[in-house]
Parts: C-alpha cells; sequence; structure tokens
C-alpha cells in the first residue's frame, strides 16, 4: 500500500558554501509523491547535484530540512542511505575488483530482496560481471552503478545523470527498468540536463536554474505549451493566406502543395482551415520539448 506521505520532501533547502556568498541551492520546496517519477532538469552548475548531496547528507545545509521516505535526512541519515538506491553523477568504483565482486560487497551493505535480481539486471545490461572493473569502458562502469542502485529494489531511488555514458540501446533498458519500477510503486528522482530522454519517462519535471526552483510542470503540460509541427499536402495550391492568418501558425513552404505548419496552443484554427480544403497528407512531428527546456534558461518563464 502506497503511503500518502511525500517519497521525497523539501523545506527551504538552501546550500551556501562558506567560501562564497553565493547559494548552490537556495529556498528549494519538493513534495514528490510516492510512485512519481521525477525529472530534475538544469544546465550544469545549476544545483542539480548539490540538492542530491543534501537529500543524501554528504554536505549539510545551510538552511532548511528535506524528509526521504519520512525521514530526516540529517538527523536519521543511516536509515535514508540503507532505504534508499542511489547513483552518483561521477561512478566510483573499485578499479581492481570485478563488476561481481563489487556487487557482492554492496550487496552486504544494502542486502537484495532477491538475488536473483541482481543477475537479471546485469543480463539485461549485456555487462559480463567477471570482468575488472579497471578494464570496463565507461558505460560499463556506469551500468555496475545502476546495478547497485537499482539491486535492492529501493521504495526511492535517486540518480545522478543515470544515462551518462549509455548507448542508445542501453538507454531505452533503463527507461524500461525505471516504468517497471513505478509499476512497482517506486519513486524516482532523476537528475538529469537532457528534457528528451526524461520526457520518455517522467511524470512530472522541476527546473532549477541558479540553485532556485524556477518552475514544475507535468509532462503532458509542458507537450500542450510546445510547438506542434505538422507536414500538410494538398490536392492544390496551398492556402497560404488563410494559414499566415492564423496568429500562432509558423509556415515553411516546401513546394507549391506542401507547407510545414508549427503552431502553439489552439489546433482548432488550422484545423477550420484545413477542412475548406483538399488534404491528401497529413503528418504530425513529436513536439520538440528540447525548446521549451531552453525557454526556461534563454529568457525564463511566459
Amino acid at each position: 500500500m502506497i503511503d500518502s506521505a511525500p517519497a521525497i520532501a523539501t523545506f527551504g533547502l538552501g546550500k551556501r558554501y562558506p567560501s562564497s556568498d553565493r547559494y548552490a541551492v537556495k529556498d528549494l520546496n519538493l513534495n514528490i509523491l510516492p510512485g512519481e517519477i521525477y525529472g530534475f532538469l538544469g544546465p550544469n552548475g545549476a544545483g542539480k547535484s548539490t540538492t542530491i548531496r543534501l537529500l543524501m547528507n554528504f554536505i549539510q545545509p545551510t538552511e532548511g530540512h528535506a524528509l526521504v521516505s519520512n525521514l530526516n535526512v540529517v538527523s536519521q541519515s543511516p536509515a535514508v542511505k540503507k532505504a534508499v538506491g542511489y547513483l552518483a553523477g561521477e561512478v566510483a568504483l573499485y578499479n581492481k575488483m570485478t563488476g561481481a565482486q563489487f556487487l557482492e560487497y554492496m550487496a552486504a551493505l544494502q542486502p537484495p530482496k532477491h538475488r536473483r535480481y541482481q543477475r537479471d539486471l546485469a543480463r539485461l545490461f549485456r555487462l559480463d560481471l567477471n570482468m575488472k572493473i579497471g578494464q570496463l569502458s565507461r558505460g560499463n562502469r556506469q551500468k555496475i552503478g545502476l546495478i547497485q542502485a537499482l539491486m535492492h529494489e529501493p521504495e526511492v531511488l535517486i540518480l545522478d545523470e543515470p544515462t551518462a555514458g549509455l548507448d542508445p540501446l542501453m538507454q531505452e533498458v533503463f527507461f524500461e527498468m525505471v516504468r517497471a519500477g513505478k509499476k512497482q510503486g517506486a519513486t524516482f528522482f532523476i537528475s538529469s540536463h537532457n528534457l528528451s530522454e526524461v520526457q520518455k519517462m517522467c511524470d512530472r519535471v522541476g527546473f532549477i536554474r541558479d540553485g532556485k526552483l524556477i518552475a514544475e510542470q507535468t509532462i503532458v503540460e509542458l507537450a500542450s505549451q510546445a510547438l506542434q509541427t505538422y507536414n500538410i499536402s494538398f490536392a492544390d495550391a496551398t492556402p497560404l493566406a488563410e494559414l499566415r492568418a492564423i496568429p500562432t501558425a509558423r509556415l515553411k513552404i516546401n513546394t507549391p502543395r506542401h507547407v510545414t505548419v508549427r503552431i502553439k496552443g489552439d489546433l482548432k484554427p488550422l484545423f477550420l482551415v484545413l477542412a475548406r480544403h483538399k488534404v491528401i497528407g497529413l503528418g504530425r512531428e513529436e513536439a520538440n520539448l528540447e525548446e521549451e527546456f531552453l525557454r526556461f534558461y534563454r529568457g525564463g518563464k511566459r
């Protein structure tokens, strides 16, 4: 049964280093529900990794506090670390160990619920656990980091740039693991600077800039605000005057009978135009949420 308490919550959380007057994280308030996949987005230096280090109590907050699984991350730090699946942004492993030896060592610290699950993860990631870690590529080292975070099937996972170094096929494997974990009720807090990958798996995203949370939106809300692109072929000449009269539409004329229309918001004016003409082809491209991501960092919120 899923608890009604937030899986992760922060209350005015802030961190300022003694050597600087600038806050790395300032007045951060998060409320992440059990079973939610939350993407924490921002460019390098925005405060993503600092937030994660605060949640894991690797560094102490200057102000505010945080709860993970209803546990105070400072006063109940050992319990938090035991319960959470964690992946650092830069995975540090023991190079002289094999993958199997490292995971066995980690299993002693956080015993897996099902030993077979560790083997299943290695198989899905196509990882040879008999090789020494120092001989592995960056992508294979990242896989070991992911396995150690996932293998004890925690209820909360805090993952910093989890797809770094993974090829596209292995990224898809990871996305499937996240979706499977959600079905089991797990909560994921995923730091990233890549919106296109986050939109494939997250329910909601938070945007951080200069240490401050500047917006939160569901993926559905984000997609609805993004420019949508339609490739349209007409039997006769393209009705350019009518299309140009749509205030939110931008046109790219490809041929006299084919046009690309980019439109934001209400689609009714576009389809009213199309209904008055013979359309022989209509294709829709996936919404480019990357542009919405850049909007928050170039021009701020609307």
